[in-house]
């Protein structure tokens, strides 16, 4: 999916274009990709993506509370686009939930093509693509391993 005028949604009674909203928000994460992140196909693993999206909720969830978290769960990803190298990756969460013990974060990921060879691969150098998003369920832990609340003043209330 091409982020630009071409990829509009309805939001709030209003279209918007997914690259005005890419532009008001700022990454957690971002990384150029390497030839040692690629697959046999050479384009980067989806592994290697995963791992970042999880770093990226990680920052999310720290900036909620100042926690030690663990991944519970990461929800339906699906991929929309290749990365290749060179491309340089970014990763925009948002929170979506608070629960008791655990924060349910959203990541939404975007490529811009600025490897060398993104003209031979019929790519515009700077384009940017939506790859992929996912929902990730992270719970807060003790030094134990144990789920512990997110919010403790909210308990003893």
């Amino acid at each position: 999916m091409l982020i630009g005028a071409s990829a509009n949604f309805l939001e709030a009674g209003s279209v918007n274009t997914y690259a005005d909203v890419m532009s008001d928000r700022m990454p957690a994460i971002k990384v150029v990709m390497m030839p040692k992140d690629t697959n046999a196909h050479g384009t980067i693993f989806g592994g290697v993506i995963l791992s970042q999206i999880d770093l990226a909720a990680g920052v999310e969830a720290f900036k909620v509370a100042p926690h030690l978290y663990v991944t519970k769960a990461m929800r339906e990803v699906e991929f929309h686009e290749p990365v290749y190298t060179g491309d340089l990756v970014s990763f925009f969460p948002s929170l979506v939930r608070i629960g008791r013990t655990s924060v349910t974060i959203r990541v939404e990921v975007e490529a811009e093509r600025w490897g060398w060879d993104a003209a031979k691969r019929g790519i515009g150098r700077g384009e940017k693509v939506k790859v992929t998003e996912a929902e990730v369920i992270l719970v807060a832990v003790d030094g134990e391993g144990r789920p512990v609340p997110i919010r403790p003043e909210a308990v003893k209330a």
